[in-house]
């Protein structure tokens, strides 16, 4: 029988999968063109799984089947499928140094010049094609098996990941989640960071991680990185660097550093966080997505576990509740004010100063900002 922590860990992975990305290439998919009106709406939808602000301070709120929402302070809008948005599932939002924003879906990626939504078309790339640029947007579409994606403000470019011999380096099979009519891979892509010095770091669900320097890749191949002795599938979702230079993968169980000698780049394997069993006693040790503060601290997203805050010394969980209801946490996202945003399954956006949690309701805080 699948434990309930087990049984977490697989909704989760099939959330992703399930929602593979499906870019289709230039021929197969036509632009939008019409003006994206929007509706005005007085609240967000209750699957909010992701959050950006753009360069004006307004903020877009991705939603897990009923399009994207913009809050500029004074009024909410919402937009679907219906104003030109390529599809309704949103799974990451991200702008460029233009003001555009990009709606990432599992039908491909809409870009949002202020007025009109244009799907991006797909260019299948050579290997050459892998290049760092610091204007470059990445998109992982949520476990596509053909890896990833990079856009160079022309082109969306569709990259593969260099293939390993998995079962060698995690000492036995690994697979995939397998589920019926799934498009998935060992190297399909839970998640997408860049580091202070503005390499790439790359999660998978179960062929571990990747680091992109512009020139090679680092594989970091251990075994709670991938397919678990108890059958669970975890997936790399999250990376954070922490003010020491070392890099949180996911758990909390291992950190990694970096070491660069004589043109030579290898990673070492450090313990996480101590007595970690006593800490989370039967919470999973995964996190679903993470970030490091202005004051160094690591703050971390479990599902069903709250949010929690290590500070290099101490891990403090902090409890996250709907009334009665455990709140059960997607993402985070922390803004110019160094305010953390919230994304959920269950109840629309929270907000935390880093000691008070407050449901996020647009037209209540419309004088807020």
């Amino acid at each position: 029988m699948i434990s309930k922590s087990n049984q977490l860990i697989l909704l989760l992975s099939m959330f992703t999968i399930v929602t593979a990305c499906r870019v289709q290439s230039n021929k197969e998919k036509s632009k939008h063109k019409a003006v994206a009106k929007g509706e005005i709406v007085e609240k967000l939808d209750d699957k909010i799984w992701s959050i950006y602000q753009d360069l004006n301070g307004n903020y877009w709120f991705g939603s897990n089947g009923n399009g994207v929402f913009y809050y500029n302070g004074k009024q909410l809008k919402q937009f679907t499928t219906d104003d030109g948005l390529v599809d309704n599932t949103i799974r990451g939002i991200q702008g460029d140094h233009l003001e555009n924003i990009f709606i990432e879906t599992p039908e491909g990626i809409s870009k949002y010049n202020g007025n009109t939504f244009v799907t991006l078309p797909l260019i299948s790339a050579p290997s050459n094609q892998w290049k760092l640029a610091p204007t470059d947007l990445w998109f992982n579409c949520n476990g596509n098996a053909n890896d990833i994606y990079r856009y160079d403000g022309e082109h969306l470019f569709e990259l593969k990941l260099p293939r390993k011999d998995l079962g060698k380096a995690f000492g036995g099979p690994v697979y995939g989640l397998g589920f019926k009519g799934m498009n998935s891979s060992p190297y399909s892509i839970f998640g997408i960071a860049k580091d202070k010095a503005g390499n790439l770091w790359i999660g998978t669900i179960v062929a571990g991680a990747f680091r992109y320097d512009g020139d090679s890749f680092l594989w970091i191949a251990e075994k709670e990185l991938t397919t678990l002795d108890d059958g669970r599938v975890p997936g790399v979702r999250s990376m954070i660097e922490d003010k020491n230079g070392n890099f949180w993968l996911s758990n909390f169980i291992s950190r990694y550093k970096i070491n660069a000698k004589d043109s030579i780049v290898q990673y070492e394997k450090l313990q996480g966080i101590g007595q970690l069993d006593s800490l989370i006693q039967n919470r999973i040790p995964y996190f679903n997505s993470g970030l490091s503060d202005k004051n160094g601290d690591l703050w971390m997203t479990t599902y069903t576990g709250g949010l929690w805050k290590y500070d290099g010394n101490m891990l403090v969980n902090f409890p996250v509740k709907d009334g009665t209801t455990e709140v059960l946490l997607i993402s985070i996202y922390e803004d110019n004010e160094g305010i953390f945003w919230l994304g959920t399954d269950n109840a629309g956006v929270y907000k935390f100063n880093g000691a008070t949690f407050e449901k996020f309701e647009p037209i209540k805080n419309k004088n807020s900002y």
